[in-house]
């Protein structure tokens, strides 16, 4: 597994060498199967399937890995102890370099490195949620090649207060629809449905202070 995980680390880390390496063995095996299966076709095939494999690594390969450390990867923490910010931009936001160290489960501090564009992140989300700097948070690898993490940001303080604060959006709107109309029934329905979503799937979360609140708000609507 570790042999898999250093390849995974290798291609999402240095995309421009793992584009050239990808099209450079297709041509290499189009070639030779054009020349042993006597037919010109390969000799275009594997050319074109290099490069479309090439462009899955780029966008694609973090996601991969992602699912494979999440699968098979042990889980233990660690903490990002230097982060910069490069001229770099994705997604019209400047890539930031991180430097992390990771407390394996034998307790050995593994150092290593990734970016906005090459870190990998469980659950897979349309978001990069990078632990900030100096915070722990809990992190899976393979044993044997420990520099390729996963970041599980719902196992982590960080990523279960961006979850917490992503379900209260449709409580603080159902909130702002009530105070504007107390005696809307469709207002007070939604926010009793609003409410007893986000404590039903909070209830043993890190802020049991919040759901209390929300308890009696519900009481009170009823």
């Amino acid at each position: 597994m570790y042999m898999i995980s250093a390849v995974l680390y290798f291609l999402m880390h240095h995309p421009i060498w793992s584009f050239l390496i990808i099209l450079l063995f297709s041509f290499a095996l189009g070639i030779l199967l054009s020349i042993w299966r006597n037919h010109g076709k390969w000799f275009f095939i594997f050319p074109i399937l290099g490069f479309l494999a090439a462009m899955f690594n780029i966008f694609f390969t973090h996601y991969l890995n992602s699912l494979f450390l999440n699968a098979v990867g042990t889980e233990s923490t660690a903490i990002i102890v230097y982060a910069e910010e490069t001229n770099s931009l994705y997604n019209d936001q400047n890539v930031w370099e991180y430097e992390a160290v990771l407390k394996t489960a034998e307790g050995l501090d593994v150092a290593t490195n990734f970016s906005t564009t090459s870190a990998s992140i469980y659950p897979l989300r349309n978001a990069i949620l990078i632990p900030p700097k100096g915070e722990v948070f809990v992190a899976k690898y393979v044993p044997g090649f420990e520099r390729n993490i996963l970041i599980m940001s719902d196992k982590s303080n960080y990523g279960l207060k961006w979850v917490i604060n992503k379900d209260l959006k449709p409580v603080i709107k159902a909130e702002g629809q009530l105070a504007a109309s107390p005696a809307n029934p469709k207002f007070i329905s939604e926010y009793r449905l609003a409410l007893q979503a986000f404590i039903e799937k909070h209830r043993d979360g890190p802020d049991p202070a919040l759901i209390r609140q929300y308890e009696q708000k519900l009481k009170a609507l009823e």
